[in-house]
């Protein structure tokens, strides 16, 4: 199984309505894109200073999965018009879990 997790860390000027609106994008890619197992988009929990704002966690039966999910022109699509325009800064890992 290969994990596949992103940190988001929004702009400071990004606003609620558009953070909202890059969360819901997000979580849409589930039932839009598929093939993950597991899928889960939550918002930083504030517990401590410094994290960032979201994280994507993905669970893909293999390689393949994965590679179609990152290639999948919807997937693409919300990451150009929903998260890109707001973000700071981004982190991914995938690992084999």
């Amino acid at each position: 199984m290969i994990r596949h997790v992103v940190t988001f860390t929004w702009q400071p000027t990004a606003g609620e309505e558009r953070v909202g609106a890059a969360l819901t994008a997000l979580r849409g890619l589930r039932n839009e894109v598929g093939g993950m197992s597991s899928f889960v988009v939550a918002e930083d929990a504030g517990l401590s200073d410094g994290n960032a704002s979201a994280v994507l966690i993905a669970d893909f039966p293999d390689a393949e999965a994965f590679y179609r999910y990152a290639q999948d022109p919807v997937h693409l699509s919300v990451v150009a018009e929903f998260v890109r325009p707001i973000l700071a800064s981004r982190a991914a890992v995938q690992y084999q879990a």
